[in-house]
């Protein structure tokens, strides 16, 4: 009976650190520092990078949380208009679409887990960055504002 008990013991500790590695940031390769300046000053992030396709296509998939200073930045090849949608995503997102120059052109804030409905960036733009949705509220993040991080040429 007791070793019973102690299989069922490792079997949950094996189910519990699997789950927070699927769900931890530390699923990628690393974390960057990222800025995100606004009216009420400077905010940091560490962020995940999706710099090709298949990073691209993974985004924030199956993710069941994120702590509240991470994110993820889309690094696109070109500035053009783009699309995204919150497909096998479980946590609400603020969807930031940025310039090449790092400026802020759209905010689509709290995007719907789950869902299959498209985002479009509105105007072309370079980069993506999602965070925990109600944190573009959370820090007053407006269209304009600047976005501070190696990719953005200033």
């Amino acid at each position: 009976m007791r070793a019973i008990g102690i299989r069922l013991v490792a079997a949950l500790a094996f189910v519990v650190v699997a789950a927070l590695a699927a769900d931890g940031p530390a699923r990628s390769a690393g974390l960057e520092a990222l800025q995100i300046v606004t009216a009420t000053g400077a905010h940091d992030f560490q962020v995940e990078i999706a710099r090709d396709d298949a990073s691209r296509a993974r985004g924030l998939m199956d993710r069941r949380f994120m702590p509240a200073d991470h994110g993820m930045l889309f690094e696109f090849d070109r500035e053009a208009p783009q699309t995204f949608w919150m497909k096998d995503t479980y946590i609400p997102l603020d969807m930031i679409f940025i310039s090449r120059t790092g400026m802020v052109t759209n905010i689509v804030a709290n995007a719907e887990p789950l869902s299959e409905r498209t985002i479009p960036s509105g105007p072309p733009c370079m980069a993506v960055l999602e965070l925990n949705g109600g944190a573009a509220a959370r820090i007053g993040l407006k269209v304009g504002d600047r976005v501070r991080h190696p990719f953005f040429k200033s």
